[in-house]
């Protein structure tokens, strides 16, 4: 072999190591991201499959995140893939400190997300939130939303991330804010993104809103997401719907239900329960009213919401579900006339 030849890579049995998509969900970043790291530094695995696939091994993901907690350090790739190889190989100089020489605070130990008993997918979530890498972030919500459907996403990867960074932000002051709205924004997008089926029966819709003066409406529109993944009528209305708009949407939608979130005491107002529990909708000689429940935890307090209270998404779910699937519900009507 010539000095400046690459060595071949080294064949390894089928089922041994991680697949490039699973090692990146576990670190975080784009897979594209791996496949240009290899590609320019040399950072890619040792072992493939009969050849082509590549296989990462322990030590291969050993050295991306080191690769990673560099380049979160503001060090360039090319020279945190040169430290990230002299450290693998236990030479000195191998974690240069980041540009400028100010000590910066990678995504790991005290820094890292609260998220020790969560699934890998939170891991790989909350590093490329920190990171404000938002290709990754864009990346690893569609396949979860994609692999695991809207419910189990939101249940075990999105929102345990969403708190982490939450709890994370509470306890370091102003330094997670950017993290916790780049995170919440690309969440809000990817729940937009998920395909809708179209309704399967002719039934009056759930009607979504957020409580008066309420600004947070994410799981508002995991609810919104889910209810149209499975074909159900759904009409969003967002956040911080005042009373009379809630009062007047309701008499025009004629809703079969209506869900009404509340993240704090300060917007759960009484108001809300009139505003849809009092207006009836339909024909004349028909009328209806909506079924109010009561989301989040700002409605823990109020009196008479214990009934009207939905305590999860996936319950939630269930429940709506057999309230528009159930027998006795009637078939879609217009708005009162």
């Amino acid at each position: 072999m010539r000095p400046h030849e690459t060595p071949p890579k080294a064949q390894t049995p089928a089922g041994v190591g991680l697949s490039t998509g699973a090692v990146a969900m576990r670190l975080g970043v784009a897979p594209a991201t791996l496949r240009s790291w290899e590609r320019r530094y040399g950072i890619g695995p040792a072992a493939r499959v009969n050849g082509r696939h590549r296989r990462w091994l322990p030590q291969d993901i050993a050295l991306l995140e080191e690769m990673c907690r560099l380049t979160s350090r503001g060090i360039p790739p090319a020279e945190a893939a040169r430290a990230a190889r002299l450290a693998a190989a236990g030479a000195p100089g191998g974690t240069p400190g980041p540009a400028g020489g100010a000590a910066l605070r990678s995504p790991g130990g005290r820094d890292m997300l609260p998220l020790e008993r969560a699934r890998g997918e939170c891991r790989g979530l909350a590093r490329a939130a920190v990171r404000l890498d938002s290709e990754a972030v864009e990346d690893l919500l569609d396949r979860a939303l994609s692999e695991h459907r809207c419910v189990t996403a939101w249940e075990e990867i999105i929102a345990p991330t969403l708190h982490a960074v939450g709890r994370k932000w509470a306890t370091a002051g102003e330094r997670y804010i950017e993290v916790e709205h780049l995170l919440s924004w690309l969440v809000s997008l990817a729940l937009r993104g998920v395909p809708r089926r179209s309704p399967t029966r002719d039934v009056p819709p759930v009607l979504l809103a957020g409580a008066p003066g309420e600004l947070h409406s994410l799981p508002l529109e995991a609810l919104w997401a889910a209810l149209g993944e499975r074909g159900l009528p759904v009409r969003m209305f967002g956040p911080a719907v005042p009373p009379d708009a809630l009062e007047a949407a309701v008499r025009r939608t004629g809703p079969s239900v209506v869900v009404v979130w509340a993240q704090s005491r300060t917007t759960a107002v009484p108001e809300v329960l009139s505003a849809v529990e009092d207006v009836e909708w339909g024909l004349r000689g028909a009328r209806s009213r909506s079924r109010l429940l009561l989301a989040g935890p700002g409605w823990s307090s109020l009196p008479g919401a214990g009934s009207r209270r939905l305590t999860g998404l996936r319950s939630g779910l269930t429940l709506i579900e057999n309230l528009l699937t159930g027998p006795g519900m009637p078939a879609g009507r217009g708005p009162a006339r």
